[in-house]
Order: structure tokens, then C-alpha cells, then sequence
């Protein structure tokens, strides 16, 4: 009989001699234990302990790991600096040594099943705990110390397990957190994983640290106890910010959570562990209960500060926090965009803002490109910031080329979430201002549209032109003019310039027969553009922004409300909207007031026809000959219809396998005429 040939690959070769090792290293260790082991040879070894063992354990404790040392009481006592964190007795303190023992000394497991009578139960009982302390079992004030109010208990440093049993032979269990910070590991914990992040300092700064974040950095270091803060926002994100930057000017450390109320009493014993503060951001849609906890007497050692979009409900606490209203971010921040494009370059070893590796950290390169211009509409807080400078280092090395406008723009819109998608369709725009042909007038005003969205927080803020009133700091627009003028194709434009999405609200999801509905429909819509960064396009706004009309049935005064609800709506609104209509007339009078521009999109004339046949036809291949200026001087067609007639000529060439001529064109345009229920000139004398 042949024998089989078995083959060993290299890896499992070396894993087979790692495991020779270890049997070597157990070997060791097994002679080592047994050679002065009173029980080596006893046959029930392991199944009970006799006193002649427990004498061997106490005069012969298990050796430790070569190289530790054990704390001591000190500058660099663990236990001694938590119990002063956490307000714990001596009493505290000895009861969590003893709890914690067979976590770092394996032989306190046999002492302890020796002292309860039962080998399976190796950590210390409520019982042997006061034992070990010299307390009797039954002293009211030493049993208090393990009720679930006491501090051990309540703050998450000790867990009295099995309570069915009675109350002497409850097991003490130190929670795996808590061991491993007094053994210097201060990992977060694992079940808050998701939920809490530290707040680093660097994402905070300085352009940032206004006298609000300085007095709140010094309400969050002189009074003691600190009070709870809750800073209602205007825009989603403004608290956060304000918060990482008055910690940081504090000198404190702190996490930032967002998660279900389950979690405070792990988040809170994590606070306590790092002396570290706590922010809440942004609250939940139910706040009460954690309001409620983290406002609580008992929490006063923890520095809190929550924040939120909604005003504060005396509801949801009894113990009210100090209310503020946090300042605004403002747009561009472009100190804290040029450092965070910095630190990442210096953090990753890439190219840096131009290219280059700055030779000087202190002194990074300039950027290739207008870095106040491009980040002018971006509403971004710090940490946002930080992160949208790094994913465009990303873009720009996946690219192989020097950092980019482009590229700090994609990044910047990745940072602004969005909720609009569900009410509108996104287009990203990919037009310029080269393919809008239009006279001088409306162009400029275009610009001027784009202008107004970059520099509304120095006009309207620092130079305070505001109208007051809660009026916000949006910029509105109106585009009127005939179907195919370039209304739509002019607010993709400006939304290009910002480097901004643009939205393109559709009315089949705002509109309900349902009383009501329609307004929550466009507060959902509002509220969410609100907290982006993107351009709002309700296109045919006539649906929406037209008259109010006399009241004469019920359907006129609920028609009348949703007006005066977009009327109130658009006051207060801080984001980019940009309104289109066929008839400028429809549009309500009182909507107009309240409009920044109105532009007004002519139909073209006989010039401007034959710039836009020829931009359609830029990359459209064409047979000698063919002259778009005969097609544009007979046809009067607007931008749009000139494109769809150019997209059929070239249909037709494509089907023919040649290029578009002028016949090709002249059937386009004859096309578009007759889809607009139009006479054809000249119809047949091509």
C-alpha cells in the first residue's frame, strides 16, 4: 500500500513551532508551581482547598509578569485620584479593593473560595467584603454602602450581582472599564461605541473664540459646581461648535455624545473616569428623560452642556439648566479652513495646499486658488471643517495633482447632510457661467445674486443691515421670463459659482389635499435647507407663491393661509432660494417685497439666437456649409427649444451616419414650431 505524501505550507510550519514554545513556557511554569506545592500530588486538587493550601497561597502569592509594578499611594496612586473624582469614602475605597482583588491577583480567587465556604464562588460577597473591613454584617450604615443609591453603586464602580440570593452571599463585580483605567487604560468604553467621540482640542479655533465662548469658558472653571448649560442653536451645529470652543479656551477635555438616554450611566461614570465634560449634541426628539438625568443634583460633579435647536421646556426638568443662545457660525472661517488644510497636510505627510510639503509648519504654503472665495458659502463649524480637509487631501492624492478649489469643494458639500432629497431632486451642477447666453443686465445680476450669498454674514451681521424682527440671512431670487429663457439653467449656474447643490423642490411632494399639510410639507422643506448648504430652486413657483385671492369659499381661505405662511416662512429663512416663473405677474406682490432680485429673462433676439445655436453645436459634428445663422434669423426660438432642436438634428445626422447639416437644423427647429402649435415660415422652400 502506497502511503500518502502530505504537504506542509511555511505558515503552518511556524505557527507548529510557536506552539513547541508555549508547551516548553507551561512546561517551566507547571515545575516551578509544583516543586514547593503542597497539593501537587493530591488527586482532588482544584476541587476543594485545605487550610495547609490557603497557608501556601498567603506565604507564596502567584509570581507576576516580569516587569509590573503594582501602584502605590502617591502622585501615581489610580485608586487614590479616582476615589477623590468620585467622593468615595476610605470605607469606598477598601470595599473596591476588595472587589477588585482576583481581577489582578488570580491566587485572591482560591483565598476568596476558601473564606466562602465554596470554591465555585471566587470573588468577594457583600459579607466577606464588610468582613475584610471589620464591620459587622448587620450595621445598617455598612450594608447602605452597596445599596444601589450608595456612590459605588449608583456611579458604575461596583455591580452587587444575584440579588435572589441574601444579601451576605451577593457577588461583587468591578466592571471591566473601571479595572482597566486603574491599570492605566483609558480606552472608551465598549458599549458606547457609536455614541461618544472625545472632542479634540484642535478642532476648535481661535477664529471661533468670541467674547461669548471666553465667558462661558470661564462660567465652566469658577463656579463650583459648574452649572448645566443648554445652548439653544439657530442652525444645527452652532452649539457644537460654540461648546468645543470654550472648553478648549478652558483648558478642559471633554466627549461629545449623541445617543439614546439608556447610555448616561456608562457616559457619565466615562466623564467621571477622564474628568472630562460632557456635551449632548443635538438633543433627542424625546429630551425630557435625559434632560431630567443630566440636570440632577447627584450629577452636579459633571460638567454638562447640551445643546439643541429647540427652545428649553421647563417640562423637561425640575432642576432648569442655564439657557443660552448660541452665536451664529459664520460662513467661510477661512483662518480655520487654512489651518485645518495645514495640520492635515503636515499630519499625513501629502502634498500640501499647493503641492508641496511645507518645509515651515508655522508658515504653510498659500493655496493655488482663491481659498476665501471658495469656502465664502460654506456654514461649516470647526470639526466639519477639519474633516472636509482632509477627505479633499484624499480627493486630491487619489487625482495625483495639488489641492484644488474643485476638490475643497466636494468635500465641503459631502459635510453638509442633507434631508432635502425626500422632497426635492438633487442636481450637481456641472455648467458655468460660459454656457449662459444672456444680455448684460440679467447677467450681471446673476453675479450680483452670487455675490449677496458670500458675503451676507459681513452685511447683514457685522455691519448689522439687517432688518431685525428674527428675519434671517437668506438671499432670495426670483427669475422671470418665457419657457426655455434660461431660468433653470441660471440657478444650476450660480449654484456652480457657490460651489453649492443645487435642489430642485418638487411640488407633487408638497402639496396635500389635507388642511394643513401643505404648510408642515414646506417647514420640512425650509427647516432642512436651513441646516444645508445648497441652493433651493422651486421651479413654476406659480403654485406655490401665487395671489391671495378674495375669500368667497372655503378653499380660497385655506389657499390665503398657506400664503401667509410662505410669506412668514421666507422672513426667517437663512438659506439660498431661487424662485421661477413663466408669468411674473402670478406672483404675489408681498412675496416680491421680500425678494433680494428679481431678474428678468427676455426672449432673445436674432443675435443671441445665433450664439446659442452655435454653443449647442459646439461639439456636434457639422458638414461644411452648414450655416446656423439662416436657421436663427427665420426661427424665433428661445435657449431651450434651440437646444431640442439641435439634440433632433443631431439624431437625424447620427441615423444617417453623417454629420448635422442645415437641413438637419431647419427640421429641428420647423419640430420645435410645430410642438408649440406654431405657423412653420417658409415651410417647404429649404
Amino acid at each position: 500500500m502506497t502511503p500518502y505524501t502530505l504537504t506542509v505550507d511555511a505558515p503552518v510550519i511556524g505557527l507548529l513551532a510557536r506552539l513547541a514554545q508555549l508547551r516548553a513556557q507551561v512546561a517551566k511554569l507547571v515545575d516551578e508551581r509544583s516543586a514547593d506545592d503542597p497539593t501537587a500530588d493530591d488527586p482532588l486538587r482544584g476541587l476543594y482547598l485545605s487550610e495547609e493550601a490557603i497557608r501556601h497561597l498567603l506565604l507564596h502569592p502567584v509570581a507576576q509578569a516580569p516587569g509590573f509594578r503594582p501602584t502605590v499611594e502617591g502622585d501615581d496612586d489610580q485608586l487614590a485620584r479616582l476615589a477623590d473624582r468620585f467622593g468615595l469614602t476610605a470605607l469606598d475605597v477598601h470595599i473596591l479593593l476588595a472587589a477588585l482583588a482576583p481581577d489582578l491577583d488570580r491566587s485572591f480567587e482560591q483565598l476568596y473560595g476558601y473564606l466562602n465556604d465554596d470554591v465555585g464562588r471566587r470573588r468577594a460577597t457583600t459579607g466577606l467584603a464588610l468582613d475584610l473591613c471589620g464591620l459587622p454584617v448587620h450595621e445598617p450604615a455598612a450594608r447602605a454602602r452597596f445599596h444601589p443609591s450608595a456612590p459605588l453603586t449608583a456611579l458604575g464602580l461596583l455591580t452587587v450581582e444575584e440579588p435572589e440570593r441574601p444579601f451576605v452571599s451577593r457577588q461583587l463585580q468591578v466592571p471591566e472599564r473601571v479595572t482597566a483605567h486603574l491599570l492605566g487604560d483609558d480606552t472608551l468604553d465598549a458599549s458606547l461605541a457609536g455614541h461618544v467621540r472625545p472632542l479634540a482640542p484642535r478642532a476648535a479655533h481661535s477664529s471661533y473664540a468670541t467674547d461669548f465662548t471666553d465667558r462661558l469658558a470661564v462660567l465652566l472653571t469658577a463656579e463650583t459646581p459648574p452649572p448645566t448649560v443648554y445652548l439653544r442653536e439657530h442652525r444645527e451645529g452652532d452649539g457644537l461648535a460654540c461648546a468645543t470652543a470654550a472648553v478648549h479656551t478652558a483648558g478642559l477635555t471633554a466627549l461629545h455624545f449623541s445617543g439614546p438616554p439608556e447610555l448616561l450611566p456608562d457616559l457619565l461614570r466615562e466623564a467621571r473616569l477622564g474628568d472630562r465634560v460632557l456635551v449632548v449634541s443635538p438633543l433627542p426628539d424625546q429630551p425630557a428623560s435625559l434632560v431630567r438625568t443630566l440636570t440632577a443634583p447627584d450629577v452636579a460633579d459633571v460638567l454638562v452642556i447640551l445643546t439643541g435647536t429647540r427652545p428649553y421646556d421647563p417640562h423637561w426638568s425640575e432642576d432648569d439648566p442655564l439657557v443660552l443662545d448660541a452665536p451664529r457660525q459664520r460662513a467661510g472661517q477661512v483662518a480655520t479652513w487654512g489651518e485645518a488644510l495645514s495640520r492635515d497636510t503636515e499630519g499625513t505627510g501629502a502634498t500640501g495646499i499647493s503641492g508641496r510639503t511645507p518645509s515651515d509648519p508655522n508658515h504653510p504654503p498659500p493655496p493655488n486658488f482663491d481659498l476665501a472665495a471658495t469656502v465664502a458659502p460654506y456654514r461649516l463649524g470647526a470639526d466639519h471643517i477639519a474633516r472636509a480637509a482632509r477627505a479633499a487631501q484624499r480627493l486630491a492624492r487619489f487625482d495625483g495633482t495639488p489641492l484644488t478649489a474643485a476638490h475643497l469643494r466636494l468635500a465641503a458639500r459631502q459635510q453638509s447632510a442633507s434631508g432635502l432629497e425626500r422632497h426635492a431632486r438633487r442636481i450637481r451642477p456641472d455648467v458655468g457661467w460660459e454656457d449662459l447666453v444672456l444680455p448684460g443686465k440679467p447677467l450681471a445680476q446673476l453675479r450680483e445674486l452670487a455675490l449677496r450669498a458670500r458675503h451676507r454674514d459681513q452685511v447683514l451681521g457685522d455691519w448689522r443691515l439687517s432688518a431685525g424682527g428674527g428675519r434671517g440671512r437668506g438671499v432670495l431670487g426670483l427669475f422671470a421670463g418665457e419657457s426655455g429663457t434660461g431660468k433653470t439653467l441660471s440657478a444650476e449656474v450660480v449654484a456652480a459659482e457657490l460651489g453649492l447643490d443645487l435642489y430642485v423642490v418638487q411640488l407633487s411632494s408638497i402639496v396635500d389635499k389635507y388642511v394643513g399639510e401643505t404648510e408642515k410639507n414646506l417647514e420640512r422643506i425650509f427647516t432642512e435647507a436651513d441646516r444645508t448648504d445648497a441652493v433651493l430652486l422651486f421651479d413654476e413657483a406659480d403654485a406655490v407663491f401665487g395671489k391671495r385671492s378674495e375669500v368667497k369659499d372655503a378653499h380660497d381661505k385655506y389657499a390665503n393661509m398657506e400664503s401667509a405662511y410662505l410669506l412668514q416662512r421666507l422672513e426667517s429663512f437663512d438659506g439660498i432660494a431661487l424662485l421661477t416663473t413663466n408669468l411674473r405677474a402670478n406672483i404675489d406682490e408681498a412675496f416680491t417685497r421680500r425678494l433680494d432680485l428679481v431678474v428678468d429673462f427676455p426672449f432673445p433676439d436674432a443675435g443671441q439666437r445665433l450664439a446659442l445655436w452655435r454653443h449647442s453645436l459646439a461639439r456636434v459634428p457639422c458638414a461644411p456649409g452648414t450655416d446656423p445663422a439662416r436657421v436663427a434669423g427665420a426661427f424665433e426660438l428661445a435657449g431651450g427649444s434651440i437646444r431640442s432642436a439641435v439634440v433632433t438634428a443631431a439624431y437625424s445626422a447620427a441615423g444617417r451616419g453623417e454629420s448635422v447639416t442645415t437641413a438637419d437644423l431647419v427640421e429641428g427647429a420647423e419640430r420645435e414650431y410645430r410642438k408649440a402649435g406654431r405657423l412653420v415660415p417658409g415651410e417647404g422652400s429649404w
